[in-house]
């Protein structure tokens, strides 16, 4: 069996004058929960759209599970893609759209019918199933969308901003969904929020102004790439400072809020709770008890280094969240 799901071959797509995608290479192992991930307009919409074979690459070439996306209908029942805001019909039934997608790979219509009915359970909006589109709220929709892709058998699932727009509560539950499909396909996240993709995928392709940056496992690319928040009752003296910075794991130590601050910890060949274990010991020692202690964001300090946006670099950073 192939370990490769997708392969992403020097693809370059200009629109006029602007090159949103240039010579974009990587490739997502199979069975993997792969976040691609990049601000607003770092290309990748486009390069979704060029792997549905929406839009043809000026040059370069994606073959997923070994066939080119030219020969894209030989991939029909394998691949599902969820385009970010996915528009159904809005006055007919759900039931019958998602049926109809069916009946086009070839399923029984009593079939097709009872198979849409239980992923719509399965997704929670099982109730709705005869009624239209308008009757959902935006995160329904949302799951709509997902429920889409989980018909069939898709061996590849790619969800552009699957979360985009949804408070908290709904966009924990896509998540969820999407951790569900990844038990039995290769399913790749698009997203600009960067806890998101940390918490959901184990490989990431970073994207910037149309540009891989960096590729990966997530835990190699986050390697060393480890903070840690402490609060405390009173603000740190510069010699409990200097006590910290003394130890090999604590690399910074910045203030950021009152009486709180974040370390920025060099691992090494060590584990994140062998490092913290020695910070913990070190604040002990000056008889320092945290309040509060928070793991910092890992995969979001390798994001803003290998993009040149730490310090304010090329403008603000990109927004924490969809």
């Amino acid at each position: 069996m192939n370990d490769i799901a997708i392969e992403v071959d020097q693809v370059s797509k200009s629109f006029g004058k602007i090159k949103a995608l240039d010579a974009v290479s990587f490739q997502v192992p199979s069975r993997s929960v792969f976040g691609l991930l990049g601000p607003n307009g770092a290309g990748k919409t486009t390069l979704f759209s060029v792997a549905a074979n929406f839009l043809k690459a000026d040059q370069g070439s994606i073959r997923i599970l070994g066939i080119d996306i030219q020969r894209i209908s030989e991939l029909q029942g394998r691949l599902t893609i969820l385009p970010q805001d996915a528009q159904f019909q809005k006055n007919v039934p759900i039931l019958d759209q998602l049926a109809f997608f069916r009946l086009l790979d070839g399923r029984p219509l009593a079939e097709a019918r009872q198979e849409v009915q239980q992923t719509l359970d399965l997704v929670g909006i099982g109730g709705y199933a005869k009624r239209g589109v308008h009757a959902l709220s935006h995160g329904m929709q949302k799951r709509l969308g997902i429920a889409q892709a989980f018909l069939g058998q898709p061996e590849v699932i790619l969800l552009d901003e699957p979360t985009a727009g949804l408070d908290p509560a709904n966009a924990k539950q896509i998540r969820d969904l999407v951790s569900e499909l990844s038990q039995r396909a290769t399913v790749v996240v698009s997203s600009h929020n960067l806890a998101e993709i940390e918490e959901l995928c184990d490989h990431v392709a970073i994207l910037d102004h149309g540009k891989v940056v960096t590729f990966g496992p997530v835990e190699e690319l986050t390697r060393g790439e480890q903070e840690l928040e402490i609060a405390f009752a009173q603000s740190l003296t510069g010699d409990d400072q200097g006590t910290l910075l003394q130890l090999p794991v604590v690399q910074e130590i910045r203030e950021s809020g009152p009486q709180s601050y974040t370390l920025q910890l060099t691992l090494g060949d060590g584990s994140r709770d062998q490092a913290v274990s020695q910070v913990l010991r070190a604040l002990l020692d000056r008889d320092l008890v945290p309040r509060r202690m928070d793991e910092g964001k890992s995969l979001e300090n390798h994001f803003l280094r290998v993009t040149n946006r730490e310090s304010g670099a090329n403008g603000p950073p990109p927004p924490p969240s969809a």
